[in-house]
């Protein structure tokens, strides 16, 4: 039987599409929201057992909500990771034109990759925040108004719309990153990254520098550095670091093991191959 792999749906977003790119023989089932695909996997909804999100995208960063489940959640990890094309299309009902929008459905990521496109051709239309890049489809197709939506060409022959203009993004190069969350991360492979988060109780000089030269003196690559606020104390951040090699080779690990004891918390999000993007 096929594995059942949960994406951020409905069908005809680009989290469906990157998961038929991880998995073409899987059975897909659609979760309306980042938190309710890693709720479906942590506790096995309808056979789930990986589940397909965005993670960072070229042109805006880090999807937040992303970050926020892994730092706060429990009972996901980062098993693997991919890379996709993300070609946006404004889509409107069949009869409409560009100049007939009074309305435009978008999610916020999508809206921002597109932010010349749309500042162009509608700098007072409002705009309706949708779920999904499919949702935005859907929900403009039902309006009532003459409406357009930034969805993915699949959105569009599944809701039946059509498509005024492809490739609107700001960047023909725009990328996004997927993550397959599981139960449990990667075996090494040889060619792994590890993501991870920590904080640290007391603000002094010096205390983040301490724990980046742990890297640094065993020669571990960092390919990725952020933060995000903790959420408890206005000031306080949880640092975020992708780093070359998996929690379990040996040089790894006994970076990880210093580092505990430099940081008030130190959470693994997972160790997985590398995708060669």
């Amino acid at each position: 039987m096929s594995k059942k792999i949960a994406y951020l749906g409905p069908p005809g977003t680009f989290a469906e599409e990157a998961a038929l790119v991880f998995d073409k023989t899987a059975r897909l089932v659609p979760f309306p929201s980042i938190r309710a695909v890693a709720n479906a996997v942590s506790l096995s909804v309808a056979g789930v057992e990986e589940g397909v999100v965005p993670i960072e995208n070229s042109i805006e960063g880090s999807v937040t909500d992303t970050l926020d489940l892994l730092i706060h959640g429990s009972g996901v990890m980062i098993k693997c990771e991919l890379v996709l094309p993300i070609r946006h299309n404004l889509t409107a009902k069949p009869g409409i034109n560009i100049n007939d929008v009074k309305v435009l459905y978008s999610i916020p990521q999508a809206l921002g990759q597109c932010r010349d496109f749309v500042a162009l051709h509608f700098p007072k239309v409002p705009v309706v925040a949708a779920l999904s890049t499919a949702a935005a489809v859907e929900e403009m197709m039902a309006s009532s108004q003459p409406a357009a939506a930034i969805g993915t060409a699949r959105a569009a022959e599944i809701y039946g719309a059509t498509i005024l203009a492809s490739g609107i993004q700001d960047k023909a190069s725009n990328e996004t990153r997927f993550v397959i969350l599981a139960k449990e991360d990667h075996a090494p492979t040889g060619h792994d990254k590890t993501s991870l988060c920590f904080t640290f109780s007391d603000d002094r000089p010096g205390v983040l520098v301490e724990v980046m030269q742990v890297f640094s003196q065993k020669g571990i690559n960092l390919t990725k550095v952020e933060s995000r606020p903790s959420k408890e104390i206005l000031g306080r951040y949880i640092f975020l670091i992708d780093l070359d090699g998996h929690r379990e080779d040996a040089v790894v690990k006994k970076a990880l093991d210093e580092v505990r004891t430099r940081t008030s918390m130190l959470k693994i999000f997972g160790s997985y191959p590398r995708c060669n993007k």
